[in-house]
C-alpha cells in the first residue's frame, strides 16, 4: 500500500499548489501549537502555585489556640485558648489515624529585633521549638551534624540546629559551626546541626534564617513550661486530614472547655484542603487547554476537508481514468486518505516541534532557578506526544474521509466527460 509510486504521486499533488497546501496545514500546525503551549503554561502556573506549599506535608493541617466566641461553663467569652502538651498526648491517644502531632513554640524572627549572639556578631532569627518529627512534616537538607533528637527532648539539651543564612550571618567564610555556641536572648545553646530547605519558593529565606531547639528546653529556657504555641497535624497516606478534622476540632473543644459551637476559638489552616482546591483549578484549566486547542485544531481539519474536496473536484478526470483502467475504488480512496493524512501529519509534528522550542525557551528565560512568581518549568509529560500523535492520525483519517468517499462515488464514464 504504501510503495514508492503512491508517494511519489502524494507528493507529486502536495507540491502542485504549494501555497495553498502551505495555508491548509497551517490551520492544523497553529492547533497543535496553542494546545502544546496551552497545556505547558498551564503546567507551569500550576508549578508555580503550588510551589508556595513547599516540601511541607500537604496532608496535614495547622492548629492554634484564638479568642472564644461564646461564654461556656462560667468561663467568659473573649477568653484566650491556651494549648497545653497534654492535649498533643490525648490527640495521639484518640486519634490513631493521624501519623505525627508537633507542638511548636516560636520566639522573634529573622525580620525583627537582634535576639541571637555569637562574640561580637548578633543576628535576627525565628527561634523554634520542635520535636523530631517535623523534620518529617517538613523535609529538609541536613548539611552538617543532625537534626534534633528525642535525647535532646527528653535530657532538655541545649542543642541547636541552625539554617544555613544564620550560619553565613554569625561564622567566618569556611568556620565550621558544629559543636560551637551560639547565645539565644542571653542562653547558650551548642550547634549540633546545619540545614537548608529544600523549598523552591519564596519562604526559603525565612527558613534559611530559622533556628530550631527542643521544644522541652525551649519551654524551660523562655518560661513557657507547658504551654504549646500552635501544632502541626499530619494523617497517614490513606487518610483524608480533612475528614478528620471535624473530630480534631471537637476533642480540642472539649479538652480546652470550649463551647461546641464556637468556630472561632481554634484557628486552623486545611493544606490539604487548600492544595486540593488549587489541583482541582489547574486541572480545569488543562481541560479548557484541551478544548481550546482541539477547537481549534478542527477549525483546520475542516480546512483540509475543503481544500482536499476542491483536490478530488480538479482531480475527477484522473479519477475517471484511473477507475477504468481498473483501479478500485479502495485505491481511489487510500491514495486521497494518505495525501489527508501526510498533509495532517507532517503540518501537526511541525507544530509539536516549534512547541517544544516554545517551550525550551520559556525555560531558558526563567533562568537556572526554572521559576518567576507562581510561574515555573513550564513543561509537558510525553504522554501529550502521543495524544497528539493520537488527534493528528484521527484528524487525518477525518479530514480525508469525506474526500474519499466523494471521490469514489463519481463513475468512470461521467468522470472521463468532464473536461
Amino acid at each position: 500500500m504504501f510503495n514508492k509510486e503512491r508517494w511519489s504521486e502524494i507528493l507529486e499533488a502536495l507540491n502542485a499548489n504549494r501555497f495553498r497546501t502551505m495555508l491548509t496545514a497551517f490551520g492544523v500546525f497553529w492547533g497543535i501549537l496553542i494546545l502544546v503551549l496551552l497545556l505547558a503554561m498551564t503546567t507551569g502556573l500550576r508549578n508555580g502555585v503550588t510551589s508556595d506549599f513547599g516540601d511541607f506535608a500537604t496532608n496535614s493541617i495547622f492548629m492554634w489556640g484564638q479568642g472564644t466566641s461564646k461564654p461556656y461553663k462560667g468561663l467568659p467569652k473573649g477568653r484566650r485558648v491556651q494549648f497545653k502538651l497534654e492535649d498533643v498526648a490525648m490527640l495521639k491517644e484518640q486519634m490513631p489515624e493521624l501519623k505525627y502531632v508537633s507542638p511548636r513554640n516560636q520566639l522573634g524572627g529573622y525580620q525583627g529585633a537582634n535576639n541571637v549572639t555569637r562574640k561580637e556578631k548578633t543576628g535576627a532569627f525565628s527561634v523554634s521549638g520542635d520535636y523530631p518529627e517535623f523534620i518529617k512534616q517538613q523535609p529538609m537538607d541536613i548539611t552538617a551534624g543532625r537534626f534534633l533528637s528525642y535525647s535532646d527532648i527528653n535530657e532538655k539539651r541545649k542543642a541547636a540546629v541552625i539554617g544555613v543564612d544564620v550560619v553565613k550571618a554569625l561564622y567566618d567564610y569556611g568556620e565550621d559551626p558544629i559543636g560551637t555556641y551560639i547565645k539565644v536572648n542571653g542562653v547558650n545553646f551548642m550547634v549540633v546541626g546545619t540545614f537548608k530547605s529544600t523549598n523552591s519558593n519564596g519562604d526559603d529565606e525565612e527558613d534559611a534564617n530559622t533556628i530550631f531547639i527542643p521544644f522541652t528546653t525551649f519551654g524551660q529556657a523562655f518560661n513557657r513550661a507547658d504551654n504549646v504555641g500552635w501544632m502541626v497535624l499530619t494523617a497517614h497516606d490513606n487518610v483524608s486530614i480533612t475528614e478528620l478534622k471535624p473530630r480534631i476540632l471537637s476533642i480540642m473543644r472539649n479538652q480546652r472547655t470550649i463551647h461546641p459551637d464556637d468556630k472561632r476559638a481554634i484557628g486552623n489552616f486545611d493544606r490539604a484542603e487548600a492544595f486540593g482546591r488549587i489541583n482541582g483549578l489547574f486541572d480545569i484549566l488543562t481541560l479548557v487547554g484541551y478544548v481550546v486547542g482541539a477547537l481549534i485544531l478542527l477549525s483546520g481539519v475542516i480546512g483540509i476537508i475543503n481544500i482536499m474536496l476542491i483536490v478530488v473536484k480538479e482531480r475527477t478526470k484522473e479519477i475517471g481514468v484511473r477507475r477504468a483502467l481498473g483501479a478500485s475504488p479502495w485505491n481511489i480512496r487510500a491514495q486521497i486518505l494518505q495525501e489527508s493524512m501526510v498533509l495532517t501529519m507532517l503540518s501537526g509534528m511541525f507544530g509539536v516541534a516549534v512547541a517544544a522550542g516554545g517551550i525550551w525557551l520559556m525555560n531558558y528565560f526563567l533562568g537556572p532557578s526554572g521559576s518567576v512568581e507562581n510561574f515555573a518549568n513550564p513543561s509537558v509529560h510525553v504522554s501529550i506526544a502521543f495524544v497528539a500523535l493520537l488527534i493528528l492520525v484521527v484528524s487525518g483519517l477525518i479530514a480525508g474521509l469525506i474526500p474519499a468517499i466523494k471521490a469514489t462515488q463519481i463513475k468512470p464514464i461521467d468522470a472521463l466527460r468532464i473536461e
